[in-house]
């Protein structure tokens, strides 16, 4: 994903990045819930430097970083997203 045009990844009706974005800030949410710490959707984009120009590359760090600390990602978004993206040609 991180190697596709920016604007396909963001129009039409995949909008694919977006639905990546929501499955990653859900398991932070949930990763800082189960902590007892307190979250807000700030927090997670501070977290994810998402002012980065490079958002694929700031979400593939933040998968690695909640997996590491054993968050729990959606199976069903996950899957809806991997479906997407197949159906856009961006994985084989």
């Amino acid at each position: 994903m991180a190697e596709q045009d920016f604007a396909r990844l963001v129009e039409g009706e995949s909008e694919l990045l977006r639905l990546v974005e929501r499955i990653v800030v859900e398991s932070h949410r949930r990763l800082y819930e189960s902590e007892g710490r307190p979250w807000s959707r700030a927090i997670a984009y501070r977290w994810l430097r998402y002012e980065d120009p490079a958002p694929v590359a700031r979400l593939r760090d933040g998968v690695k970083w909640l997996r590491q600390r054993g968050a729990s990602f959606d199976a069903d978004a996950v899957e809806k997203a991997c479906k997407k993206a197949l159906i856009s040609g961006f994985l084989n």
